[in-house]
């Protein structure tokens, strides 16, 4: 049986050897090397633990540990004649011991192991698969890549084989394959009958437009070229769909492509999706019905006089907070399909309801201070534009006619009957989903909105390098890979990505080169990071 061995040369040094025992006396397999202090000795004896397991792999743990100290070892007098080195070792020493490389090597695995546990290894791509952590750790180019996988002790492709394989991202349709997966993993561990769907714009700071990159609708009133980029996620926010859109395309006008591109790839026919307001539109609406799928929209509170006219009659105007109205709006908007004539309010049912849709208006007393503080301070600078303090700009409730610019008092006091309403619309008869289960499943829609703050932080979804459209698509399956592993890490770990980068990055591996050989040492972990460890590899959750 084979062991490790250690004895005094005769310049003092610490021999370690493999040796084992035959016919009753001790071989010398290995020479590991000579060590003149402890912590070369620490090193030869790692090196020789691990050559004693497998001389292929180099793995093995037998508990020796070295001594912490750092101390020269002095000679042992009398014992310099048990062992001769082999003539081959020599007593010259390669200079002190140094310190070649470190890497955050523990982070590179944690993210390598949730990205493999996705089953995106199916893609069989390792530069994909490094340029998609790299993105998690420390969002930049591809170009700039490379340094941050060297960081990570990861060897990084040239620049020239990053682009090849970005190619191969769109020839190889990796997008499919990663949604099937994502869809894998979502209808594994979570809930597909429900998803959430919003958009976002990235925008490019180049002088002209493209066919993709176009001037459109801004929230933050650019007026570079953008383009529209779709999201859809489960109601815990783990991404299933992404598309992206020329500039100036409308957001209603990007809920359907994306909506059956996900039907067709996952053979669904039955789901709910959910989206905002700027998704409502009476076409969408009617072809999200026809394709047999269920949805949730928000309405536009300019809406709630008109759904709620027939509750206002017989009940006034005053609401009591946490209270819900279910009731009917026609699906367009110049019919009426609430009569006065009733008190109670009727029960959505698509047969005899043939015009008009499930409308939910719920009071928060919350929002109504909240919206009353907002329109008072919209009235005040409408005021001061009308008194002539405050230059003019096109500025709510200031209406201007031949005569001047005055307070548009009716829709003002408009707005102010309607504060703190929200409203719902949706084709679920109440017997197949109550009022608040509908409010509830609208409200999920903050998931979608952080998986887009995610992209846009922590992963720099901005393609800001890239110019052509199949630049940018590739780009964004990156991104859409990134988002994926960043939010199984989250569920997992219940801590940010952010936060999990910054407690693992500092955690590095260091390899040492001693007397001619060299051997990597993993760093020390704490009990709470061990535990982080865990719940990204397992999933089982962390505390």
């Amino acid at each position: 049986m084979a062991f490790i061995r250690r004895v005094r040369t005769k310049s003092g040094a610490m021999a370690v050897q493999i040796a084992e025992y035959a016919q009753g006396r001790q071989r010398i397999l290995e020479h590991v090397g000579s060590a003149h202090t402890d912590a070369e000795l620490g090193v030869l004896l790692e090196r020789a633990r691990r050559l004693l397991e497998d001389p292929a792999q180099e793995a093995l743990d037998l508990g020796v540990r070295p001594e912490p100290s750092v101390t020269r070892i002095p000679p042992a007098s009398g014992q310099g004649d048990l062992f001769a080195e082999p003539a081959s070792s020599g007593e010259e020493r390669a200079g002190p011991g140094r310190v070649q490389s470190t890497a955050s090597t523990v982070l590179y695995d944690a993210l390598a192991s949730a990205y493999a546990s996705l089953g995106f290894d199916v893609l069989d791509d390792a530069v994909f698969r490094d340029l998609v952590l790299a993105r998690i750790v420390e969002p930049t180019s591809k170009r700039d890549a490379a340094r941050v996988l060297a960081d990570l002790g990861v060897k990084p492709a040239s620049y020239a084989t990053v682009k090849r394989h970005l190619r191969a991202v769109l020839e190889n349709d990796y997008r499919a394959t990663i949604a099937a997966k994502c869809f894998d993993h979502a209808s594994t561990h979570g809930d597909v009958s429900l998803v959430l769907y919003d958009v976002t714009t990235l925008y490019f700071e180049a002088e002209k437009e493209d066919d993709l990159r176009k001037v459109g609708f801004s929230k933050e009133r650019r007026v570079d070229p953008q383009i529209v980029v779709g999201l859809l996620v489960d109601r815990r926010g783990f991404p299933l769909e992404i598309s992206c859109f020329e500039g100036n395309k409308a957001e209603t006008k990007t809920i359907l492509p994306i909506i059956r591109q996900f039907q067709e790839r996952h053979n669904l026919a039955d789901m709910v999706v959910v989206a905002d307001a700027g998704m409502l539109s009476a076409a969408n609406l009617r072809e999200l019905d026809e394709a047999h799928l269920r949805f949730i929209v928000g309405s536009r509170q300019t809406k709630a006089p008109h759904d709620l006219d027939s509750h206002v009659h017989w009940h006034g105007d005053a609401f009591t907070d946490g209270q819900i109205i279910d009731t009917i709006t026609p699906r367009h908007g110049n019919s009426s399909v609430n009569d006065h004539a009733l008190r109670a309010e009727p029960v959505w049912d698509p047969t005899q309801h043939p015009d008009s849709w499930r409308a939910i208006w719920s009071y928060s007393r919350k929002r109504g201070v909240r919206d009353h503080k907002t329109l008072t301070a919209q009235e005040n600078r409408a005021r001061a534009i009308i008194d002539g303090d405050k230059p003019v700009k096109n500025t709510r409730f200031v209406k201007t006619t031949a005569s001047g610019r005055s307070l548009d008092e009716k829709n003002l006091e408009r707005a102010r009957s309607v504060a703190g309403l929200k409203g719902y619309y949706t084709n679920i008869p109440a017997d197949v989903m109550p009022a608040r289960e509908v409010i509830d499943s609208y409200h999920d829609l903050w998931r979608v909105e952080q998986s887009f703050r995610m992209s846009k932080t922590d992963l720099q979804a901005r393609p800001m390098f890239h110019r052509t459209r199949d630049a940018i698509e590739a780009h964004l399956t990156l991104v859409f890979t990134a988002l994926a592993v960043a939010r199984l890490i989250q569920q997992r770990t219940g801590l940010a990505i952010g936060n999990i980068v910054k407690k693992l990055r500092p955690l590095r591996s260091a390899t040492l080169a001693i007397n001619g050989t060299t051997q990597t040492f993993p760093p020390h972990v704490s009990e709470d990071l061990t535990r982080v460890l865990e719940a990204i590899r397992t999933g089982e959750p962390t505390h």
